[in-house]
């Protein structure tokens, strides 16, 4: 559980971050990245069209770069972007000024207000200085959808085992995440209709709660 759903009493050491949406609301929060990836992303596409659900993409600048026409389908189709640093450095073990330096090149191509550290990775220093041009994401489910040792049934049971009210839910659109994900997102989207959840996307006025208002 220590990585699918982090604890309230680690959570309160990293803000003033995003970590769960409204727990009074039926609703979640889904989010992909390190794409944009050709091989992944328009399937993703088209199964969010099936489904008629938006999401935000946390994008990697130079996937960005490199694909920008796919960058724009995601906002032409209706979905948020967010960014994810250019070579997706980890905060925590990176020079400050470089780390700033690889989201200020991100930004040049995705200028969005929403930030979310690769790997999670980003010190209190680093959130004090972001804080004031982004909105930073986190997560209240990581899939693990990256991890290929496991198999695409537990990425699904973590889905269903820790969404709740609230929960920004973390899938990757990316090559090593793809096997995982062509199995639990559809189930997935399909489990969160069956139980009344609204996927929404993430807007600069969000509401958040503790782990306490489960």
């Amino acid at each position: 559980m220590l990585i699918e759903q982090v604890p309230q009493c680690i959570r309160r050491f990293f803000q003033p971050v995003i970590w769960r949406g409204n727990a009074k609301e039926k609703k979640i929060f889904l989010t992909f990245d390190d794409g944009p990836t050709p091989e992944i992303t328009p399937w993703i596409l088209d199964l969010l069209d099936m489904y008629n659900v938006k999401a935000t993409f946390f994008c990697i600048g130079n996937n960005v770069e490199k694909y920008p026409d796919l960058f724009l389908e995601i906002q032409q189709r209706g979905h948020q972007v967010g960014n994810h640093a250019y070579t997706h450095k980890r905060g925590m073990f990176t020079d400050t000024k470089i780390f700033f330096e690889d989201i200020a090149r991100a930004q040049k191509l995705i200028n969005s207000d929403l930030f979310r550290p690769p790997h999670g990775h980003i010190t209190p220093r680093q959130i004090k200085k972001l804080k004031h041009t982004f909105k930073i994401v986190l997560w209240d489910v990581i899939t693990r959808d990256y991890d290929a040792t496991l198999p695409p049934e537990i990425i699904l049971q973590n889905v269903k085992k820790y969404s709740r009210n609230g929960s920004i839910i973390v899938f990757h659109d990316s090559l090593k995440a793809e096997k995982n994900l062509r199995y639990a997102l559809p189930k997935s989207l399909a489990f969160w209709k069956e139980k009344g959840y609204e996927c929404s996307l993430i807007h600069p006025t969000i509401t958040t709660s503790s782990d306490k208002n489960r």
